[in-house]
This record gives structure tokens, C-alpha cells and sequence, in this order.
């Protein structure tokens, strides 16, 4: 093989739904680029698993792959875990060259998948104004991953909502139904919820929990397949493979 592999790797999940979302937007990836191979493996729960995947390449005689993390934030699997079990691929797989791209965020091309989902949601352009926007993100104990959700909201505030305020799933508060309720209280007319989330799973319904019970006047979806999604792994696979100190134009 003379052009990279694009190997996805998600993290996994007991809920059907995520596999298939994330199976969704890699074959919208291929669609966008024919020609390129793209693999989808997983961290756990679901199959085929990471190394697997990794032998198989080697097998049929690819030599090189560009290992992309289907995540958010920098964060515990991207810091950790996929290294690890990239580094471990390596020893065993001494001819196949991996490397890792970035992850996903921040990124313009994700604000404007969130946009996208809010609209499909019923929010239009002249509501902005009068509607407070929670931000629901999975949650995670990394500083870092936590400043850049902040900082997400911080730059959606200024495209025309009322409010924007993040939410956590998990790791730490606070949940989507208090800020859905922190809003209403402050007097903010309409709610809408923007699951910051890839795919559909335990964490995401519990996002959807706490904006019905609270009463959010719009949920939008997750993610998901979005085209935009899919342009942005293609940019982070042609910046994985772009040599250290060179750019992408050269």
C-alpha cells in the first residue's frame, strides 16, 4: 500500500447506537475522500478492538497508519490510554508506521455542527437572543479538557445567545437540569440543550434525562455523522500526516 490508512478509534460502548453512529460517520468519511482506506476500531465494549485492527493492517501490508481519536477533548484516552496502546502496537509491529492525530476540538467545523443540530431542533437565528444555551459535555476530571469546554461556551456567547452555560454528565457538576433551571430562574425566556457528544450512550441519554425533567424548551441531537464532522477528521488525518515544521499549503 502506497497511501495511509485513516484508522478511527472510538471509545466503545454497551449501547448499540454508539457503534452504529460511529460506523455512520466513517462511512461518510469515505464518501468525502474515495480512495482513502479508513479502519473503525474500538477501545472497549465493542469489536474489533484496536490491536486487532493494527495486525490485520500489518497482515495485508500496509505500512503506515494515522491512528485518530474520535474524542472531544484531550483528556484521559487521548493522553493515555490510545497512547499506550499505540505504543504497545508499535513493539509488536515494528514495520508499520503509527502515528497519532489530535483530537477533535476545539474546532469551528464542530460550533458548526452544534449549530446544525440546534437548527434541525427548531432553533432559528431570531431566538437566539432570547434563548440561554446549555452546553452538555460528558464531563471529565482533566483540567484541560474542562478549560476547553469553558472556553467553547465562552465563544458561542458571543454568536447571539442570551446565555451559554456548560453542563457535565459525569466527573463533576453541574448537571444539564441545573443550568436548565440556573437559566430559568434568572428569567432567560427559552432553553435549548446542545449535547456536546458524538454518539448516543449512557451519558448522552442522561443528558436528555435532565433536560426533560427541567424542562428545556429544545434538545437537540448529538452530533452524530454530520458532514461537517467528517470534513473535520479528514483535516485532522492531512495534519497528522504534514511533517513537524511544515505546513499544509507546502
Amino acid at each position: 500500500m502506497t497511501h495511509p490508512t485513516l484508522l478511527v478509534i472510538a471509545h466503545g460502548s454497551r449501547d448499540p447506537r454508539h457503534a452504529a453512529t460511529v460506523h455512520a460517520l466513517t462511512k461518510r468519511v469515505r464518501a468525502e475522500r474515495p480512495g482513502l482506506r479508513v479502519e473503525t476500531a474500538f477501545l472497549e465494549f465493542n469489536a474489533p478492538s484496536v490491536p486487532r485492527v493494527l495486525e490485520r493492517l500489518a497482515a495485508q501490508g500496509a505500512d503506515e497508519v494515522v491512528a485518530l481519536p474520535l474524542l472531544l477533548t484531550r483528556a484521559f484516552h487521548a493522553k493515555t490510554d490510545i497512547p499506550s496502546v499505540l505504543r504497545e502496537a508499535r513493539a509488536r509491529l515494528p514495520r508499520l508506521h503509527i502515528r497519532q492525530a489530535e483530537v477533535l476540538g476545539p474546532s469551528p467545523l464542530l460550533n458548526a455542527t452544534l449549530g446544525r443540530r440546534l437548527r434541525e431542533a427548531g432553533v432559528r437565528p431570531g431566538d437566539l437572543p432570547r434563548t440561554g444555551l446549555v452546553l452538555a459535555s460528558a464531563g471529565s476530571s482533566d483540567p484541560e479538557a474542562i478549560a476547553v469546554i469553558a472556553e467553547i461556551a465562552r465563544e458561542l456567547r458571543h454568536t447571539g445567545w442570551c446565555a451559554v452555560r456548560p453542563a457535565f454528565a459525569s466527573a463533576l457538576l453541574p448537571r444539564t437540569e441545573d443550568v436548565v433551571r440556573e437559566l430559568r430562574a434568572e428569567g432567560v425566556e427559552r432553553v435549548a440543550v446542545a449535547p456536546y457528544v458524538i454518539a448516543p450512550g449512557r451519558l448522552p441519554d442522561r443528558i436528555a434525562a435532565g433536560a426533560e425533567a427541567a424542562g428545556a424548551d429544545v434538545l437537540a441531537d448529538v452530533l452524530g455523522p454530520a458532514p461537517e464532522l467528517a470534513r473535520l477528521l479528514l483535516n485532522r488525518f492531512d495534519e497528522a500526516r504534514v511533517p513537524v515544521g511544515a505546513s499544509l499549503s507546502a
